[in-house]
């Protein structure tokens, strides 16, 4: 009885990997997982490199652009991540009558209006939403789909770290021109 216990738990061990092991290869089966993260490391640098120009052409500090940026990438992936249950409860709010279907559409239409029109980083809006549906895509079509809240807090995670490496990494240009200009001077 046992012995054939054993056997059993070792043809289910043999027929699936390890958790862990399939959790670590999943940018190999979802390369756009990869491209995502690429993604956020590209726009992390070109913020970091336009922090300052745009902090000061917004009128804000350095740090409450920071706040913002990550607001926003936060926003996008959610968005991006869950609009079924997102799209579902707004239409719940919105079929329970007419003034608030009008309140809400308004409201909607008027905010994402200001907002588009006082935003100079709509491209990166784009870009990045555009990444992270085709990462959740491509976990759909290896057929890992995860709750929604869970799929869109590792999917902000990723985005997260991509920024912040993004961020801290140098500016080449930027550090040979001041090397130049730093020969110049003596």
């Amino acid at each position: 009885m046992f012995a054939s216990l054993m056997t059993l738990v070792r043809r289910e061990s043999a027929s699936k990997p390890m958790p862990v092991l399939r959790f670590l290869l999943l940018p190999l089966r979802a390369p756009l997982l990869i491209v995502l993260f690429v993604v956020s490391l590209f726009l992390g640098h070109h913020w970091a490199i336009q922090e300052a120009w745009l902090a000061e052409a917004h009128s804000i500090s350095v740090s409450t652009f920071w706040a913002l940026e990550m607001i926003q990438a936060v926003v996008v992936v959610v968005i991006c991540t869950m609009p079924d249950l997102l799209l579902r409860q707004l239409s719940m709010l919105m079929a329970s009558s007419r003034v608030l279907s009008l309140m809400v559409t308004l409201t909607l239409l008027i905010t994402v209006g200001l907002y588009v029109l006082s935003l100079s980083l709509l491209s990166d809006v784009l870009i990045l939403g555009s990444a992270t549906l085709l990462a959740r895509l491509d976990l759909s079509r290896i057929k890992v789909v995860p709750p929604p809240q869970l799929m869109a807090f590792w999917l902000a995670v990723i985005v997260m770290t991509g920024i912040w490496i993004g961020h801290d990494l140098p500016n080449l240009p930027g550090s040979i021109s001041a090397a130049i200009r730093a020969a110049i001077v003596t």
